[in-house]
């Protein structure tokens, strides 16, 4: 009698094999500038941004898996800020001093003085 080969066990095989070789995908682990006072795991450093990032787990993690916390600014946007400019705000008319030229400084006696000298 001749032997039947079957291909559902030896796909079967590679299936596993290929599963449990497949890396996982992780999630990046978030860096502290410090580590904490009374950790309850072990903690390690790596030096990403010229900082030292303090994360929770063995050492030598990948620097692809370590990011650092995304700062919210405080201060206002280039574009607010320009918002803001451009609104003017009423002013003060009884504190307010007008300038007014004196007799020299007028156009007219400026271009006089400039014509005379030619």
């Amino acid at each position: 009698m001749k032997r039947q080969f079957s291909f559902i066990p030896l796909a079967a095989r590679i299936a596993t094999f290929l599963l449990i070789g497949m890396p996982t995908a992780q999630a990046k682990q978030q860096c502290s500038a410090v580590m904490p006072p009374n950790p309850r795991e072990y903690w390690s450093w790596r030096l990403i941004d010229g900082r030292k990032c303090w994360y929770e787990g063995k050492p030598m993690l990948s620097k692809s898996l370590l990011e650092w916390p995304v700062r919210i600014s405080t201060q206002a946007r280039p574009t607010e800020e320009l918002a803001s400019a451009l609104i003017e705000k009423p002013s003060d008319p009884i504190g307010s001093e007008e300038w007014t030229p004196s007799r020299q400084n007028t156009f007219d006696a400026l271009w006089r003085t400039r014509v005379e000298q030619r």
